[in-house]
């Protein structure tokens, strides 16, 4: 299966527990530090339109661009309809992008880093809500791979801010557990 199904799928598998967002839910807290629900979707909102515009025009203008609108679950489902879109086109994934000013690399890689994007922030929407979170495991298994890539070095992640420090997990830690923590994230972690 390829990278952007695995990642179809797993976005499929988000709009189950995002559908049913309301307006009181956003502000709910979060696993990524300081984050609400509203920051979260906003933030997938942003990243779902500029990886489909830096697939457009090799680029994206604005990776911060993104709004919840009205509607905070219509706006992420027309997010997740553009990156759709776009990555399902025709020899899309052939195409040379730059993501975050990084690049140009192939789309295939870009698709990668969303698909770990897609399965480490449904585990936050999971945790968010306290619901079960069943990810294609396939797609687990390249987004941890995939992952393994992000420097583990505390200055360099402190630089970037986009992962918080390793967290430690037991040896033969389950793909998911050991994903979230190498992204900075407590696999124990739970709505208070």
């Amino acid at each position: 299966m390829t990278t952007f199904e695995l990642d179809r799928q797993s976005l499929l598998g988000l709009d189950k527990i995002v559908a049913g967002t309301t307006d009181q839910d956003l502000s709910r807290p979060t696993p990524c530090a300081g984050w609400t629900l509203a920051d979260l979707l906003r933030h997938q909102v942003s990243e779902n339109h500029a990886f489909a515009e830096a697939l457009r025009r090799g680029e994206a203008a604005d990776w911060d661009a993104g709004r919840l609108g009205e509607d905070a679950y219509a706006s992420y489902a027309a997010s997740v309809d553009d990156f759709l879109t776009a990555y399902g086109e025709e020899g899309a994934l052939r195409r040379q992008v730059k993501i975050h000013e990084i690049g140009p690399f192939a789309a295939e890689i870009a698709a990668a880093m969303h698909l770990v994007d897609t399965v480490v922030h449904g585990w936050d929407l999971a945790k968010t809500f306290g619901v079960a979170y069943e990810p294609v495991p396939e797609a687990v298994t390249a987004a941890l791979g995939f992952a393994a890539m992000v420097p583990t070095d505390p200055a360099e992640r402190a630089v970037s801010g986009a992962f918080g420090a390793l967290v430690e997990v037991p040896e033969g830690a389950a793909e998911l557990d050991r994903l979230i923590a190498l992204l900075g994230r407590d696999p124990g972690w739970q709505l208070s």
